[in-house]
């Protein structure tokens, strides 16, 4: 059975912070959520949600301990919210994340942290939306996703905490190494999204009629690539700059698979077409049929 928290703290509270704000309570996990985030109107928005029994700008505004503390900032906060949390923390504390990369964010706490009564155990729950804002949150977020753990020194006590506060939002827990989850999630992730931004710039810098005409006759197809396009920018940008070598690797192969299909089609090569789109449609109903069993409806009512 998952233990029950009596406080929990989440630093961030956008899309993922105030949906994890809302499992958390849903599932009997916490007696009371805490949060912090920078920005004042997103605090505001929590406390018209009725998601936080309290609410700060400044981690000094608390004048009590956590027993758990979620961090869902961009990755360029991390270095200083490690720093701050080693000045605050005072007791034994559980701490984990939900950020796409883990290199970076194993490497930013081992060089801002000196207090031992710190557990950091990486976490990335693979879910979300194109949406960002404590208003776009809802419980069921998680529910069937996976969430990859990528603990960096043998502490079974904690990491198993973690891994079943995860697996109580409806989670499916794996764990991998941080680096090859770094090299699988710039496949699997940072490189759609680079290509998502790159398309959209693309139909931006046509000629004005075609520019016009491209976005007024977006078919389904072209929107739906496109979606990501609305992510959180300053989220995204952390992304690339932290992963830089993972995604940069990745994004030579798919130039190299791009390149081969561009000759194909210069050259006429319908054979070719042909045979490869079948061997792709096999892997894509593989990849559909995994998962259909983690699908959710993100037009569902939000709690």
């Amino acid at each position: 059975m998952t233990k029950k928290y009596n406080s929990v703290l989440i630093i961030g509270m956008g899309l993922i912070g105030s949906s994890i704000s809302r499992a958390l309570v849903e599932n009997h996990v916490v007696n009371s959520v805490y949060g912090l985030d920078s920005n004042d109107k997103i605090i505001k928005k929590c406390y018209d949600l009725n998601l936080l029994v309290q609410g700060e700008t400044n981690l000094k505004n608390f004048d009590f301990q956590f027993d758990l503390i979620i961090i869902c900032t961009p990755l360029s906060t991390y270095k200083n919210i490690f720093s701050s949390l080693s000045n605050f923390i005072s007791q034994p504390t559980l701490i984990t994340d939900v950020g796409s990369t883990k290199m970076s964010t194993i490497s930013d706490f081992k060089n801002a942290v000196t207090n031992n009564n710190m557990t950091f155990v990486p976490s990335h729950p693979i879910a979300g939306l194109e949406k960002s804002g404590p208003e776009y949150g809802f419980s069921k977020l998680f529910d069937n996703r996976y969430c990859i753990l990528t603990p960096y020194e043998i502490n079974e006590a904690a990491t198993s905490s973690i891994s079943e506060i995860w697996k109580s939002i409806g989670m499916t827990v794996e764990f991998m190494d941080a680096d090859r989850h770094d090299r699988v999630l710039a496949m699997t992730s940072h490189i759609p999204q680079l290509i998502a931004f790159s398309v959209v710039g693309t139909a931006t810098e046509l000629e004005t009629h075609m520019r016009d005409e491209v976005i007024k006759y977006s078919a389904a197809g072209f929107r739906d690539f496109t979606r990501l396009a609305g992510s959180d920018s300053i989220m995204w940008r952390d992304i690339y700059n932290k992963n830089k070598e993972a995604v940069l690797e990745m994004l030579g192969r798919f130039s190299e698979d791009l390149s081969t299909y561009q000759k194909a089609i210069r050259n006429g090569d319908l054979e070719f077409l042909e045979n490869r789109f079948n061997q792709l449609k096999k892997i894509r109903k593989e990849i559909e049929d995994i998962g259909q069993a983690g699908s959710f409806d993100p037009t569902e009512k939000k709690n």
